[in-house]
């Protein structure tokens, strides 16, 4: 079983001081809104730490990004690089997900906040869909330096800032250019108006409202502030309606639209955003209103008609952003991750477990917001169980929502007793009719369910089940094929004094294909080792029967010198008529001697250190891969390895980093080894693989094997 949490915690940091650094950074780049977010090294994920200039409605399915994930923001932080996005369309081509949830024009740019020793996380800054499709180089200067400032300060704070647990959220309005007075000759001013006049603020809630816009609306003044008007007025009660605004408060244009106010009058809403918020013009349609200027107009001929019970359009975008997600997820940890951190914030939910069905009983699989006791006692429960309706729910395939413990208790008086819960959503995860699970949302409070809340969550259940299914299955072919993958690797190194060794195999962080990288250490005598690195081409059941059979060939002739060892192998491979080629790095190391001779078959040269030198690559002579020729010689490289030498063998999913020169990554794990060679041998491995992958989402096998060399006595 495993707990998912967030990891929030309290506030040692004064984000106020990020707040006033985000909206500067605004301001001087003539931006429209800003997000900054803080990097969560533990969790690899990204977390929302201040926002200004947007709804919070509208941030909030990225309030918890994963490195992994294909967004600007994460880009950015993953592979320390300005990212742009000018258009619509091109932010569809390059990141479909976000392109779901906010399909609104506007240009947006991301920028690393780089420090001294680290990344602290991302700059996001959006434009007004006016804005030109391109950044000029000048600009693109602004936004980095604005971003490097930021990252300044935290470097030189004294308290590190830890994750908040909501973003803070900062205005961006400027000082009034007028007196005291303002404010009531405001009103008077739009009370003289002979058309409606109506203020939102960038939440969508009304501000101000006019006599005349009270009338047209149907509604007193004090009843339409402080609303929503999609909230307030049924008959605005329309995705559309609100899509309007969204639209507005994110490209900044102006839009205009027209609704049908029951029976038969139709009003034209005109709506103006800025920093602040938005300024709707209300008149009757049929008096033709001074229409938008067409150079800045998004005009909507579709006339509003009355309302039907649809779900917000908030709520549809939620599901749609949650759908794209969940058909990202590899794992059942991924997808429980997902559930916990995004779909809870999303309902309001306190508490969440996930579970499977799995020999009549409900395993459960993760869980968040609920002490381990509690989870014990649920996890394991039969489906016929009486203690909760999950088993019910998935029985039936029909989900419960129970708003208060006095409902629940009337079918399973025990339920409540289990957690101290106050409400429940029990949605039934089903595929083609088969149950393969349950899905609960719990609060700590009360709560009363709405017909599109149950209908969103009902048919996000539809999609929890599918990622849930095809996670499970992926997790056991995975395992399966790591399982094989480790018995073909040695289970133990041999203990050769005067040497210590470390090692580690790192498979890739996503496909379930099974690697060829192999590693191997052969005492020959007392005093002389054989070590031996490679990679067999491919990912599949044959490259790892060829990595079994590549071992066998080198252990039969490990007595020979390197260039014979790898001679024989080769043959070997030519013999078995197989069409895949291996990589391979032979070591015959000398410890009485202090030398080591090496041979390489195409593979990546090794790194080495010496006591008062600096780190290095070793150049080897080149040769071609195993399985090509048998004619094909491998040189010998001769090396002096004095007591408390470092040699460091790798395959190629080390050093091949994508956006980065393999050659550029090779030359700085050889600085970084000079630097940091009085580490303990695992602790440098670990270095090592960090500094070349420092998100540990490798996108390829990694093997890698670490010889220090010492006094028999050391």
């Amino acid at each position: 079983m495993r707990a998912v949490a967030p990891g929030f915690a309290e506030q040692p940091f004064d984000l106020g001081l990020l707040g006033a650094a985000l909206v500067d950074s605004v301001r001087r780049t003539g931006a429209s809104a800003g997000a900054l977010y803080l990097l969560d090294r533990p969790t690899q994920a990204l977390n929302l730490a201040v926002l200004c200039g947007l709804p919070e409605e509208v941030a909030w399915p990225w309030h918890r990004i994963p490195l992994a994930t294909a967004t600007p923001v994460s880009e950015t932080v993953r592979d320390d690089r300005f990212v742009w996005v000018g258009s619509q369309e091109e932010m569809a081509l390059t990141y479909p997900r976000v392109a779901v949830s906010l399909p609104y024009r506007f240009a947006l740019a991301a920028a690393p906040l780089s420090g001294r020793t680290r990344c602290w996380g991302g700059l996001v800054l959006l434009w007004p869909a006016s804005h030109p499709d391109r950044v000029t180089r000048r600009e693109r200067g602004h936004i980095v330096a604005e971003a490097r400032g930021i990252a300044h300060r935290l470097d030189q704070s004294p308290k590190q800032p830890l994750q908040p647990l909501q973003p803070l959220r900062v205005p961006l309005t400027t000082p009034s250019p007028y007196g005291s007075g303002a404010g009531s000759a405001a009103a008077d001013f739009a009370e003289r108006l002979p058309e409606g006049a109506l203020a939102l603020d960038l939440e969508g809630r009304i501000t101000f409202v006019n006599g005349v816009a009270a009338t047209l609306l149907g509604r007193s003044v004090s009843q339409l502030l402080g609303t929503r008007p999609w909230q307030s007025l049924p008959w605005l009660d329309r995705p559309i309606v609100e899509d309007h605004y969204r639209t507005a408060v994110i490209s900044r244009e102006p839009v205009e639209f027209t609704a049908l106010h029951p029976p038969d009058r139709p009003l034209c809403f005109q709506l103006y955003p800025d920093v602040s918020g938005i300024s709707v013009r209300i008149t009757n349609a049929s008096d033709g209103p001074s229409p938008v200027p067409d150079s800045t107009r998004r005009r909507i001929p579709r006339l509003v008609s009355a309302a039907s019970p649809t779900a917000h359009t908030g709520r549809l975008y939620q599901l749609l952003h949650l759908a794209s997600a969940l058909t990202e997820t590899v794992a059942v940890s991924d997808v429980v991750e997902l559930v916990a951190g995004q779909v809870l914030p999303a309902f309001g939910a306190d508490g969440l477990v996930l579970s499977a069905a799995d020999a009549g009983r409900l395993k459960i699989t993760g869980w968040h917001g609920y002490d381990r006791e509690t989870i014990e006692r649920l996890d394991g429960l039969p489906l016929s169980t009486g203690v909760t309706p999950a088993g019910q729910v998935l029985t039936t395939g029909v989900p419960a929502f129970f708003g208060s413990p006095e409902e629940i208790v009337r079918e399973f008086p025990q339920a409540p007793l289990i957690s101290g819960k106050r409400a429940w959503a029990f949605l039934p995860l089903l595929i083609s009719g088969r149950p393969v699970g349950c899905c609960i949302l719990s609060y700590d409070r009360p709560h009363t369910f709405t017909a599109d809340e149950r209908a969103v969550l009902t048919s996000l259940a539809g999609l929890i089940a599918q990622a849930l299914d095809r996670a499970r299955l992926y997790d056991d072919v995975h395992g399966l094929a790591l399982g094989l993958q480790e018995a073909l690797l040695p289970h133990s190194l041999p203990v050769v004094p005067g040497l210590t060794m470390a090692t580690r195999y790192l498979p890739a962080s996503h496909g379930m294909d099974i690697g060829g990288d192999f590693y191997d250490v052969i005492r020959l005598d007392d005093t002389t080792v054989a070590a031996v690195i490679g990679d067999v081409q491919g990912h599949n059941i044959a490259a790892a029967a060829l990595m079994g059979q590549v071992r066998t060939a080198i252990h039969a002739a490990a007595n020979a010198s390197p260039d014979q060892v790898l001679a024989h192998t080769n043959r070997v491979l030519l013999d078995l008529g197989t069409e895949l080629l291996v990589s391979a790095l032979y070591a015959r190391i000398d410890l009485a001697r202090g030398s080591a001779d090496l041979a390489s078959a195409g593979h990546p040269p090794p790194l080495l250190h010496r006591p008062g030198g600096p780190g290095s690559v070793v150049g080897l002579d080149p040769a071609p891969l195993l399985g090509i020729d048998h004619g094909s010689d491998y040189p010998v490289n001769h090396l002096d390895l004095p007591p408390g030498s470092t040699l460091v063998l790798y395959t190629d999913g080390l050093v091949e980093v994508p956006g980065s020169e393999i050659d550029q990554t090779v030359g700085d794990l050889a600085r970084y080894l000079g630097r940091h060679h009085g580490e303990d041998a695992e602790s440098l491995t670990d270095s090592l693989v960090h500094r070349a992958w420092p998100t540990g989402r490798h996108t390829d096998d990694t093997a890698l094997l670490l010889l220090r060399t010492r006094g028999r006595d050391g």
